[in-house]
């Protein structure tokens, strides 16, 4: 298999950058009972569910760049960045580990055991799937709100200037 220096040279770099990620080890000054009580936040949360997409966009950047470069190849650089991804996966692992240890230092053992209780409940869980309906609901009625008071702001303030004779 014959691939380019840069394409050779990208590969590298994902498997440096994600080299970094784990390379200090963090001293567990929580107890095994809150740390155990920050997984169970982070899962009942849903925290880190989204990234887990980090490796595959990852590997899709790669292989885009990769085969822009030796469009010829498509086919085994596809396998050469799938293979590499696929030996990567098991590292997803201590990106949870690192968050584990950022709840706990964030919250108390106290703190995460409320968290997760509610977010186990029907209403935590309704909570965590209409979210993003939520969001775009707020997101709308605020601009709408803003253009509003937008709007209202110029007339008050044109009024006033008129009423003071600056316009």
């Amino acid at each position: 298999m014959n691939i380019t220096r840069s394409a050779l040279s990208l590969i590298v770099t994902l498997f440096v950058w994600a080299s970094l990620g784990t390379a200090a080890v963090h001293a567990q000054d929580a107890s095994a009972s809150h740390l155990a009580a920050a997984k169970r936040a982070i899962v009942a949360t849903r925290s880190t569910n989204r990234l887990d997409a980090i490796l595959p966009q990852m590997a899709q950047q790669a292989k885009a760049e990769l085969i822009r470069n030796r469009p010829d190849k498509e086919a085994e650089i596809t396998a050469l960045v799938d293979e590499a991804a696929i030996s990567l996966a098991g590292r997803r692992g201590d990106l949870e580990g690192e968050i584990v240890q950022i709840f706990s230092r964030i919250f108390s053992e106290d703190e995460l055991n409320a968290i997760a209780d509610f977010y186990e409940t029907d209403a935590g869980k309704k909570f965590l799937s209409e979210t993003p309906v939520m969001l775009r609901e707020i997101d709308r009625a605020s601009r709408v709100w803003t253009n509003g008071v937008q709007r209202d702001l110029a007339t008050a303030v044109r009024e006033k200037m008129t009423a003071a004779g600056l316009q």
